[in-house]
């Protein structure tokens, strides 16, 4: 049995903001599944304090679909148990409104229990992670994380031949080169990011900055860092959300594929991370943190490869690792881009790790884990990395890289080491959903096999 990992909010959260907010005509109540998306029901706002007394049952194995929402069976669910029902209670705290939306609208993360409410579900992505944490406290160890996500400004309409193209904003034509860094490319989608900041005030998601990155019209939002790695793993999901959601306003979309175009730099989900001890000052900057930090950094090492189908979950995903800037070995510096494992400039409080292997459209909840377990396995066993290395990590990578898809999931299925702090049915029924989604999409012939082959 788990414990819950939310606390359920009370009747008289929703009471207070239906009385703030007596314009509400909907709420959308949802949980985050593997894939890191949201899955749930939008309400009348009539039935919000029943949703707030009862909760919302919808099936429990949403959590283990695929990227569309498609069950698989994965470990008996959704089929061979008869496709129960949960019931989604809303979490005390999240519900905020919507500010994208056409018709005013609210919006509610929930956790999901068993019928009989005794617990969350034990797959629940929260859950994995939520112990994992539990794991680290035990130990003393307290983290401190904050997530950066790059994505790209889309079209909605496809081309000619199904392909996606960059967006543009109205009354503009689409841009047609890269403008790393460049202040010119963020005025010019300046209505865009400004309502994204704005959007994300009003849902108290701590937004911390915007920056154009290599790709056209990619960017990178950044959240601040927060010493709940669970609340951090929400906010990454909420601010996928409301990145998409304002995009639509404008006429485009945004995508976080980790590999949307082959010519184009990938999008990275980027991890930093720090401890801190019960006061919350950093131990990373602290008297003897330097050899704690790489004890961490070591960790990560020792898992990496285990992990990299929760860091690169889908056939599209493992592209970017073929792309510049994107770490195909186990390789550790400082100020260093081209390593897995960089530690950014900055003495004191300022300490910390940035793990730089999961594409953009892995779900943070299941990184987060991965990115924590190995955090504790290198500090508890204090482990050393080796030396960092100097200058650009080298281009081909290693060589057991596992690059490819099934590779990856085949070992995160049989790695003894990431089960010690994830479970081992856990994992198994995440590679039964991902090889699931995977054959269904090779049953199709690609186009360009006739290229190849016809």
């Amino acid at each position: 049995m788990h414990e819950r990992t939310a606390h359920t909010a009370p009747i008289s959260e929703w009471q207070a903001f239906r009385a703030a907010n007596p314009d509400i005509q909907f709420v959308d109540a949802f949980i985050i599944d593997i894939n890191g998306n949201t899955a749930g029901k939008r309400l009348p706002a009539a039935d919000g304090e029943k949703l707030y007394k009862d909760g919302v049952m919808f099936s429990a194995c949403a959590a283990v679909a695929d990227c569309r929402g498609w069950g698989h069976n994965a470990g008996g669910l959704g089929k061979d148990d008869g496709d129960p029902d949960g019931i989604a209670k809303p979490i005390a705290g999240y519900l905020q409104r919507v500010p994208w939306t056409a018709t005013p609208t609210a919006q509610t993360l929930c956790h999901m229990v068993s019928m009989n409410e005794a617990a969350d579900l034990w797959f629940d992505p929260r859950v994995i992670l939520a112990d994992v944490i539990a794991q680290c406290r035990a130990a003393g160890i307290h983290p401190v994380v904050a997530c950066e996500l790059e994505f790209y400004l889309i079209d909605p309409r496809r081309t000619a031949d199904g392909r996606i193209s960059p967006g543009a904003m109205p009354g503009r034509t689409a841009p047609r080169r890269a403008g790393n860094l460049s202040l010119d490319t963020v005025e010019d989608m300046g209505e865009f990011l400004n309502r994204v900041d704005a959007a994300a005030s009003a849902q108290q998601l701590p937004v911390c900055g915007a920056v154009a990155e290599y790709g056209v019209n990619q960017f990178e939002v950044n959240l601040r860092h927060v010493a709940d790695p669970l609340l951090a793993a929400d906010q990454a999901v909420l601010l996928k959300r409301l990145v998409k959601g304002v995009a639509r306003t404008l006429g485009m979309d945004a995508t976080f594929m980790a590999k949307p175009f082959a010519a184009q730099p990938g999008s990275g989900l980027h991890v930093h991370v720090s401890v801190v001890d019960e006061q919350g000052r950093n131990r990373f900057g602290a008297a003897g943190g330097e050899a704690l930090l790489r004890n961490g950094v070591a960790g990560m090492q020792a898992l990496m490869y285990d992990s990299i189908a929760l860091y690169a979950p889908n056939f599209n995903a493992q592209r970017r690792y073929l792309g510049k800037f994107v770490p195909t070995s186990r390789d550790w510096g400082r100020n260093n881009r081209s390593v897995a494992f960089r530690i950014p400039p900055g003495d004191g409080e300022a300490r910390r790790i940035e793990h730089r292997v999961a594409g953009a459209d892995a779900s943070p909840h299941l990184t987060l884990a991965a990115i924590l377990a190995a955090l504790l396995h290198g500090i508890t066993n204090r482990l050393e990395p080796g030396a960092a290395i100097e200058g650009r990590a080298a281009d081909d990578g290693d060589a057991d890289f596992p690059g490819d898809l099934i590779v990856a999931l085949n070992r995160l299925e049989k790695s003894e080491l990431l089960a010690r702090y994830l479970p081992a049915r856990f994992l198994s029924l995440y590679g039964e959903v991902k090889r699931g989604e995977y054959g269904d999409l090779i049953e199709e012939v690609f186009s360009r096999e006739y290229d190849f082959y016809a």
